[in-house]
């Protein structure tokens, strides 16, 4: 049959312009877009998540709802499968998780390290001493410690420390032996306010610094290092549960590229690095097993 001849110049027109329509952005989307990133304080107070968590939707088309508690929390919705990826730092509690099949995938994604922060008039005298001495000096003077007392990554890092000092916490007054419930940024806050020692990553005190009327007064012990892991879901235990989307942002943030950003993360603002990429290292190398 002939076309007439509008009929054919409209025909042909609405396929070129069909074909130069940039393909819809559903057809290039994640059949379940929505991700559960259940991290910890320490990340997010940084900025560092600020900054990955963006890239990372914008390349994959996923949406990312990120949960930032305790680590504690964080494995806790983990092991309940209210969450589809995790980012953490309690390599002991994780191993658990992996040993139990929660955690299908487990990757090392990189290290800062713990710090004991003050006054700085430092009343106590702690500076430059070892954590164990340290501590030991702030009970036998009873000077104020603010700890944050949830569960967190820090804080079961600061009770390891504790017990290490022979110490036991559940001993304390809590006139000075401050439990504030917290994430790191709001113990910082009171620390500071109160003029009291705490125990933090040094990322979220650097990012906080210019606020706080708090001093690095012990660092570099071998004991203080914070390394963070990210870790997959099982499906097999938790069918509902996004394991594509899971992998997808694990494998993301251990790409060397993101492990480049990672590693000059904070240097434009505070000097130094916040953290230090470790994908692909050899966990021993971090005193990891």
């Amino acid at each position: 049959m002939k076309l007439h001849p509008r009929t054919l110049f409209i025909t042909l027109l609405t396929l070129a312009l069909t074909a130069c329509q940039p393909a819809s952005p559903a057809s290039s989307s994640p059949a379940n877009p929505s991700l559960i990133l259940a991290t910890t304080t320490s990340t997010q107070d940084s900025g560092l998540l600020d900054v990955l968590v963006p890239m990372f939707e914008q390349e994959t088309g996923y949406t990312v709802q990120t949960i930032a508690v305790g680590t504690g929390a964080a494995l806790k919705m983990g092991e309940e499968g209210n969450a589809d990826v995790l980012l953490a730092h309690a390599p002991a509690a994780e191993k658990v998780l992996v040993e139990a099949g929660v955690v299908k995938d487990r990757f090392l994604v990189m290290h800062n390290d713990f710090v004991i922060v003050g006054p700085a008039s430092d009343p106590v005298g702690i500076q430059g001493m070892s954590v164990i001495d340290a501590y030991k000096a702030i009970i036998d003077k009873g000077a104020s410690f603010v700890t944050r007392g949830d569960d967190s990554g820090t804080h079961k890092a600061e009770l390891a420390l504790w017990k290490k000092a022979e110490l036991d916490p559940a001993a304390f007054s809590p006139d000075f032996y401050i439990s504030s419930g917290q994430g790191m940024g709001p113990t910082l806050t009171i620390a500071s306010e109160r003029e009291a020692y705490t125990f933090t990553d040094r990322g979220t005190y650097l990012s906080m610094m210019s606020i706080l009327d708090l001093e690095i007064l012990v660092e570099g012990d071998a004991v203080l290092l914070n390394v963070y892991h990210v870790m997959t879901i099982n499906p097999a235990l938790w069918p509902k549960v996004n394991y594509d989307g899971a992998l997808a942002f694990a494998q993301f943030i251990v790409r060397e590229d993101i492990q480049k950003i990672i590693g000059e993360f904070g240097v434009d603002k505070y000097g130094m690095p916040l953290f230090f990429p470790d994908a692909g290292r050899d966990p021993a190398e971090l005193g990891l097993e």
